[in-house]
């Protein structure tokens, strides 16, 4: 029994410091909201891919809060704390339903991804990149034109067929790849609600940046996680 609570507090406080030393390895500020991108998805995702929801919620909420107050960001901390731990459990757990369901889940899980990402980018392209336009190639090429907010309709649709597709084509591969961008939607949006409606930020300035957070973060828990399975003989 004491080894088993001993192994528990161990993984936690592994887990843990990994979210922590991800998050501030690499980030950068972001004035409008004064938040910041960071590298810490890669390790709450592949936490969640390895171990079950409460580790991953403990180590996604409490290193990631940490790291912001060792940052100095300390107004994000409380909200960082509930976000990531809810998106960490929520990764975690659909990974298990995931290996539990296999292809019966297939369907719900690309619909779910596809509906969020599509509606995620529309609203990013039609509210921060449409209208007047200036394209320049080292000032030496410049056209300039302008960008119908409808023009982002096809974008989305073809920049969502991508999860869509790999989700079809590598099934037990791209199942996870689809979770994990799942659980990244509710990281997008809590951080939304919290900068618009608590902090009073321009909120969506920051959408493009977190977006980025869980697609990089799944991009590299990814094979992480293969690359562990691997030594593990799995």
């Amino acid at each position: 029994m004491n080894r088993s609570k001993s192994l528990m507090a161990a993984k936690l406080a592994l887990s843990t410091a990994l979210v922590m030393a991800s998050t501030m390895a690499i980030n950068v500020y972001v004035p409008a909201t004064r938040g910041y991108f960071n590298l810490g998805e890669c390790m709450i995702y592949l936490v969640a891919l390895l171990f079950d929801p409460l580790t991953a919620a403990f180590a996604g909420g409490v290193g990631s809060a940490l790291a912001d107050i060792a940052l100095g960001y300390l107004i994000y901390a409380p909200a960082t704390l509930l976000i990531k731990a809810t998106e960490g459990a929520v990764a975690s757990k659909l990974a298990k339903k995931i290996r539990a369901k296999g292809e019966s889940i297939l369907l719900p899980i690309a619909f779910l991804v596809v509906v969020g990402y599509f509606t995620l980018i529309l609203v990013i392209g039609y509210t921060l990149f449409a209208g007047e336009i200036e394209f320049s190639l080292a000032n030496l090429f410049v056209v300039k034109g302008f960008l119908s907010p409808v023009t982002w309709i096809p974008i989305a649709f073809v920049a969502t067929l991508i999860p869509f597709y790999l989700t079809l084509k590598r099934r037990g591969e791209g199942l996870l790849i689809a979770a994990l961008l799942l659980s990244g939607l509710i990281m997008i949006s809590g951080y939304f609600i919290y900068e618009q409606f608590i902090l009073g930020y321009y909120a969506l300035a920051e959408v493009p940046v977190n977006f980025g957070q869980a697609v990089l973060g799944t991009a590299i828990a990814i094979p992480l996680y293969k690359a562990v399975q691997k030594i593990r003989g799995a």
